[in-house]
């Protein structure tokens, strides 16, 4: 069975009244919906807290208020880590990848960074891998 290539990603323009820094919003690949991944980070360990989703406005939030906003796809309204729950995400740092549809938010993450009350989202979630030879 051969592989088929991933789908191209979808790249939605800025939207005509971006909050952004101009240079930010022309490089950001958004999906259909308008959003980008947003990778967290805990800045002093490394560990992958969560991923969660941005548009334009979250991402301005985010730069500029030092807490994490985010843009739920399931209740298609913005919310801030922490304000119901009290794990506040503080800001440390936010970079775009290479191909600006990624988005890297490093954080100081106070109490569980996921809903469920682990650490990180990915916390006994591991599947099982066969892995290859170390290099």
């Amino acid at each position: 069975m051969s592989e088929q290539p991933a789908p191209a990603p979808v790249s939605v323009p800025a939207p005509a009244a971006s909050p952004l820094p101009p240079g930010v919003a022309a490089a950001l690949k958004r999906d259909s919906a308008g959003l980008v991944a947003a990778v967290v980070q805990q800045f002093d360990t490394n560990e992958v807290l969560m991923l969660g989703w941005m548009d334009d406005e979250a991402l301005h939030r985010t730069m500029t208020t030092g807490r994490v906003t985010f843009y739920s796809r399931s209740r298609q309204e913005y919310w801030r880590k922490g304000d119901t729950s009290g794990h506040v995400q503080w800001v440390k740092s936010v970079a775009m990848d290479c191909d600006g549809d990624a988005l890297l938010v490093r954080v100081d993450q106070v109490g569980a960074a996921c809903h469920t009350g682990t650490r990180t989202c990915f916390d006994g979630r591991a599947l099982e891998v066969r892995t290859g030879p170390a290099s």
